[in-house]
């Protein structure tokens, strides 16, 4: 339903109302009347908060209109001129205009417009936003929309000499990318590309939204950390020692994810509901893949993941094989440097969570944790714990595993690079009697890129199962 619709059923469940009140007089309504009621009231719940977030989009567009007035004397107009050739300042602002087009990024929540925004103005080594804004007005153009709602959802699609220019346009600025993997597949539109406005609001995955998360347009990230400065006092007069810190010149390469996302054929629709369909089937799984892969990937054409990344670092192991004390979990969190435990995290699978339950079960008073009847440990010497069924399960006797890590996750680095690329595999089979027959479904062959590691193991500490 528009807002003037939805307006103007509001109107229409309020005349019914005073209908039904006239109607029953000074009388109890019946029954008929009463389900009715209850019914518009039901209703007029769920309209009202779309009405309400309606009218505050239009407040904020309003009021990026005047800024953008004020600030730089015109209303920018998007989609004016080509992208190849125009400066930076340009093309932020028309990029920037896009993202206040309710057609373009009506979908989008507050937080990935913010964190888009915030994209578009950075230019460091890692992300040059004027390369995303050239990316934004390429593939959000109304022609280039258009063509690839065409191209990934019918078998034989017939493009306009407009649609057939906006795709040759993206091809050469995929020829122009750093890094750009072999040519192939369409450029997804930056307001529905999972790699762009994936967000810790969009994301279950714990470790993405605890993690420094670095979007970049080349093919890794390259950064400095170091364990800190060491402060000191001296005599008056006297010279000072040398305490620079060691830096560390970390990169985090980008590796291709692929995923394949079959879906139903009523997803090809107008633009606004198939690009909120098309975000969440491109989101689900990447998300999924990520959350397994930012815990235990190898590092060997994937990200390294955190327990990899920890493997034999400091931290505490088990006296018993499959066990947990309260004193274990003690010396983890005494050993891990007291610069790192005011934003740390602890994280474990489910499984370990209910052994570190099981030491508050009888009240004792040494280890108690929470009421046993609780969900889980959610917060654990103080700090949120999460749970992680990733990382290892408690194993039930000696053995090698990372049964819990806690630190500060933004020594944990995510890096992903902007832009995600797709096919279309016409038609879905299955076999059926030995026969493969259609399944009334098509599917997209689709792939990004992605890495992940520790860049400073130091702000992390372990708890590790007695090995043998």
């Amino acid at each position: 339903m528009t807002l003037e619709e939805m307006r103007a059923r509001l109107a229409e469940i309020e005349t019914e109302r005073r209908s039904l009140d006239e109607a029953a007089g000074d009388a109890a309504l019946t029954e008929e009347a009463q389900t009715r009621w209850d019914a518009l009231d039901t209703e007029e719940s769920g309209l009202r908060p779309l009405v309400d977030e309606a009218d505050r989009r239009g407040r904020v567009a309003e009021s990026r209109s005047r800024w953008q007035t004020a600030q730089i004397g015109a209303r920018v107009t998007p989609f004016q001129g080509d992208p190849t050739r125009m400066e930076r300042r340009e093309l932020t602002d028309q990029a920037r205009a896009v993202l206040g087009n309710d057609e373009a990024g009506g979908h989008l929540a507050d937080a990935q417009r913010t964190r888009l925004e915030r994209l578009l103005q950075t230019r460091n080594d890692n992300v040059d936003g004027a390369a995303l804004a050239r990316r934004l007005l390429i593939t959000e153009h109304p022609d280039y929309r258009e063509a690839f709602m065409r191209l990934v959802s019918r078998s034989t699609p017939v493009l306009t000499p407009d649609q057939s220019r906006a795709v040759e346009r993206f091809e050469e600025l995929r020829a122009m990318s750093i890094g750009s993997p072999a040519g192939g597949g369409y450029g997804v539109p930056v307001l529905i590309d999972p790699t762009i406005i994936l967000t810790a609001q969009g994301s279950p995955n714990d470790i993405y939204n605890l993690a420094r998360v670095e979007t970049i347009t080349t093919d890794r990230w390259k950064g400095v950390s170091s364990a800190g400065v060491t402060w000191a006092f001296h005599q008056e007069g006297a010279p000072t020692a040398e305490n620079g810190p060691a830096l560390a010149g970390p990169e985090v390469p980008a590796y291709r994810a692929d995923g394949y996302i079959p879906y139903s054929l009523e997803v090809d629709q107008d633009y606004p509901g198939f690009a909120a369909e098309m975000h969440r089937l491109l989101g689900e799984g990447y998300s999924e893949l990520l959350a397994d892969k930012l815990t235990r990937g190898t590092g060997t054409n994937e990200p390294t993941g955190i327990v990899t990344a920890l493997a034999g670092s400091a931290g505490a192991t088990t006296a018993a094989g499959g066990q947990i004390t309260g004193g274990e979990v003690n010396a983890v969190w005494a050993a891990l440097p007291i610069r790192y435990r005011r934003n740390a995290t602890w994280m474990s699978s489910t499984s370990v969570n209910n052994a570190i339950q099981l030491l508050g079960a009888n009240n004792n008073a040494s280890t108690f944790t929470v009421d046993f009847t609780a969900e889980g440990v959610m917060v654990l010497k103080g700090h949120h714990a999460y749970v992680n069924d990733y990382m290892p399960a408690l194993p039930g006797a000696v053995g090698p595993a990372t049964l819990a890590v806690v630190g500060d996750w933004s020594n944990y680095l995510v890096a992903q690079r902007a832009g995600m690329s797709i096919e279309l595999v016409p038609h879905v089979f299955k076999t059926d009697a030995a026969v493969s027959v259609p399944t009334g479904q098509r599917a997209w062959f689709a792939w990004a890129r992605v890495g992940g590691d520790s860049i400073n193991d130091a702000g992390f500490r372990t708890l590790v199962n007695k090995p043998a």
